[in-house]
């Protein structure tokens, strides 16, 4: 039996910026990936919210979303996520709710308690809003209440976005959104693409905390992972070598612009860098097709985990595509 045959594949793009590119191309990119894999069977292509990064082109995330939605037709289209404490509930009741009314159906929100920037950006971005991280739970309950029917009496509406029932997903990197989402009744999705150290804890604290509710009545979890594959486990090993220096830059604080990929990354990293890097990557999917299915399988055996989101940051977006080829090509 093919373990992955069954398992959801899908997608989380921050729409990479190249050393020799702009956000245009980016942008334009994103939506050719997500057609790609919407003709490959993929279930999702959720982007994510980042700020002040000169390689990330997804900050703006309900606007490229509506992008994406227009130039699809059935994938579902998300955030991976939205960072809830840069923003009052209703905004993104409003800006969530016109895309469900444009694109029903199709359009989900998955929600994150960091801020995702850098405390001179979030100050920058919240200007004199209060929120913070330890008012979660109670936005998270808020923005359920501003996409549900409206009830008598209610004064503050989203229009639109009241009555659309977005499907709300909580995404975390810790322990704390895998233990609301289980008492919530609602969907989780891990951040080990980027924190795998606290996967497997997180899975056991969401799934032990789960009660079933209106959305879900039994735990669904989806581990996000990085992929880098290619024709042979040699070709793999060269192009991770732009995300190995992408992350590098980002443990350095320096640019994340997207650099091409290099012959070795001898020389380019200390020893305790090469090993942060290796820890940041630990779940990371590189090689020929038989080494990945091998390791996926591996994975969903240890995790039994509902589906899986993947990240994929190598230079040539042609070698992107191809990437999610060979992946598609796995559960054959």
């Amino acid at each position: 039996m093919n373990r992955l045959a069954p398992v959801p594949f899908s997608v989380l793009d921050l729409a990479p910026i190249r050393e020799d590119g702009g956000p245009a191309q980016a942008l334009h990119n994103s939506l050719a990936l997500a057609r790609h894999v919407e003709a490959l069977g993929f279930k999702r292509f959720w982007v994510a919210e980042h700020h002040n990064m000169d390689g990330i082109a997804s900050s703006a995330t309900a606007v490229l979303l509506g992008y994406l939605a227009a130039g699809t037709r059935t994938l579902r289209l998300g955030s991976g996520g939205v960072m809830l404490p840069n923003h009052a509930p209703l905004v993104i009741a409003e800006q969530f709710g016109t895309l469900a009314s444009l694109y029903p159906g199709r359009i989900e929100l998955g929600l994150g308690r960091a801020p995702g920037a850098d405390q001179a950006t979030t100050r920058a971005l919240r200007r004199e809003r209060s929120g913070s991280a330890d008012d979660f739970p109670q936005d998270v309950e808020e923005l359920q209440a501003l996409l549900g029917p409206r009830q008598p009496g209610q004064r503050v509406i989203a229009m639109p976005g009241v009555g659309t029932e977005v499907p709300i997903w909580l995404l975390g990197s810790s322990l704390f959104s895998a233990q609301l989402a289980g008492q919530k009744g609602l969907p989780y999705a891990f951040a080990s693409h980027f924190a795998p150290r606290y996967m497997h804890e997180a899975i056991r604290v969401y799934r032990n905390h789960f009660r079933p509710s209106a959305v879900l009545d039994k735990p669904y979890v989806m581990l996000g992972v990085p992929l880098v594959a290619a024709p042979t486990d040699e070709e793999a090993d060269f192009l991770a070598t732009s995300v190995y220096q992408r992350i590098l830059a980002l443990m350095r604080g320096e640019s994340l612009v997207l650099q091409p990929p290099v012959p070795s990354m001898a020389g380019r990293w200390l020893p305790h860098e090469k090993e942060a890097v290796g820890s940041f990557l630990a779940l990371a999917m590189v090689g020929g097709p038989e080494k990945i299915r091998a390791k996926l399988e591996t994975l969903l055996e240890q995790t039994e985990a509902d589906e899986l989101i993947f990240t994929c940051d190598v230079y040539e977006h042609a070698d992107r595509l191809r990437a999610f080829e060979l992946l598609a090509g796995l559960r054959a």
